[in-house]
């Protein structure tokens, strides 16, 4: 029976009223349906799944906290599961980031961040700073805060009314521009933006600087050029403003460090965490901040913001067995080197198909993007959907692959390419050959438009 057959009369509803498969089963980096069809996560979901699938010692660690307890309220217990897990998180951190916040997912992190560093504000006497400056495209969460804070126009324009959007800086999209990304220049050229944004809107009304250290699914995978990280950490110094780290997607080891972030070496005030932090075992995600601006908060009568599950015992057993795993089986490590292969597995299938604009990324968060004429850097027709179609004709094909759209989500497709950290070398080639085989039927299916369009 196809497997669509079981649930004819779904009560569920997400975003469309497209259909999947059911799923059956997860190991590795693998999925099977009921109908017995493999799929390769070639996007470790929404690059969550940073360990793979059904990890038999993180199910062990729930297992053993399940039998202890399940759920218990920060106001009446502490834990020991939530404790560890701290602990190991703060480790991870740069020096002084030792205080640590759990929620249960990005979106809820990144509200947490901002009002962390809002009520800091307030404690020390800066209560005119407000504004989080971000950039554009940029995708920080779908509540009604973090979507304050992104910068792609689909989402957060038919909510516009109902919020106060902040303040936003080009991203550093350099191979767009016709900027090269390997000289410094660059670099300062866009971080002056920043500079810029914070001295028309009034330095002492910008409270934070909230980026992706490297760009998600809005920019795909867009590394910053040289210096601009590095120059965008001492604007922020020079102007009292916070600088918050966005590692939902980027970190737990996804680019090769543990935290993005450690690629320049930088030294942020508060740092968002999710994702690949659980690794989708469980719904967790967190904040770690700097101490003192954690005690300022406390000393002046708490912090105002909370969830229910904050600190759930189950998922913080859960976070602390994925962070085990990942530091047993040195997948920061692999996620660089596997990374590297399968950049030029990408590069490769870009010199064979001329759809294929630009490759880029750092480990494995990884992405490309479609273009109709490489050289002219113009987009796909935006009618054709190609992000939408093209991750159809993959899946078709046992891959799965994620995908959004570059320019400001108008237009600009891209795909990104980001399996599990514990891939090999079988799993790249794999992967390389089906998306081949993909492009070649996407690019003959869409000739017809293309030569219209030219």
């Amino acid at each position: 029976m196809n497997a669509l057959m079981h649930l004819q009369n779904s009560h569920l509803f997400y975003q469309s009223r497209q259909r999947r498969p059911v799923l059956d089963q997860a190991r590795g980096v693998y999925m099977w349906d009921v109908d017995g069809r493999r799929y390769l996560d070639g996007s470790s979901g929404a690059m969550v799944c940073n360990i793979g699938h059904s990890n038999e010692n993180v199910l062990d660690a729930m297992r053993r906290q399940m039998e202890k307890s399940t759920f218990g309220y920060r106001l009446h217990f502490e834990t020991e599961a939530a404790e560890r897990l701290a602990t190991r998180t703060a480790g991870m951190c740069p020096e002084g980031v030792n205080r640590v916040f759990f929620v249960s997912g990005g979106s809820e992190a990144v509200e947490s961040a901002i009002k962390l560093a809002r009520q800091h504000a307030l404690a020390t006497g800066q209560g005119a700073r407000w504004k989080v400056i971000s950039r554009s495209p940029s995708y920080h969460g779908c509540t009604l805060g973090a979507l304050a804070v992104t910068g792609y126009a689909p989402l957060t324009d038919p909510f516009t009314p109902m919020m106060r959007l902040m303040p936003k800086v080009p991203a550093p999209r350099a191979y767009l521009d016709g900027l090269d990304p390997a000289d410094p220049a660059t670099g300062a050229h866009y971080a002056a933006m920043l500079e810029r944004c914070i001295l028309a809107e009034g330095p002492d009304t910008v409270l934070a600087f909230m980026v992706e250290p490297v760009g998600g699914a809005s920019t795909g995978a867009l590394v910053p050029p040289a210096g601009y990280m590095e120059a965008v950490q001492a604007i922020c110094r020079r102007h009292g403003v916070m600088l918050i780290l966005d590692e939902v997607m980027t970190g737990a080891g996804r680019t090769g460090r543990f935290l993005a972030g450690e690629h320049w070496g930088l030294d942020p005030d508060i740092i968002v965490l999710s994702k690949g932090f659980a690794a989708g075992y469980v719904p967790l995600g967190a904040i770690a901040a700097r101490d003192a601006l954690v005690d300022a908060v406390l000393d002046a009568g708490g912090f105002l913001h909370g969830f229910t599950y904050a600190g759930n015992p189950l998922a913080c057993a859960a976070g602390a067995a994925v962070i085990d795993e990942i530091e047993a089986q040195g997948l920061v490590g692999n996620a660089e080197t596997m990374g590297a292969g399968l950049r030029r597995r990408l590069e490769a299938l870009m010199e064979r198909h001329q759809i294929i604009g630009d490759v880029r990324g750092c480990g494995l968060l990884l992405a490309f993007e479609f273009m109709a004429d490489r050289a002219r850097k113009t987009p796909l027709p935006a009618h054709l959907n190609a992000h939408r179609r093209f991750v159809d004709i993959a899946f078709d094909m046992g891959l799965i692959v994620y995908s959004r759209r570059t320019r400001d989500g108008i237009e600009g497709d891209h795909i990104m390419v980001c399996p599990p950290l514990i891939v090999n070398e079988t799993h790249l080639d794999e992967i390389a050959d089906t998306l081949d085989r993909a492009l070649a039927r996407y690019a003959d299916e869409i000739a017809p438009a293309l030569s219209v369009t030219v």
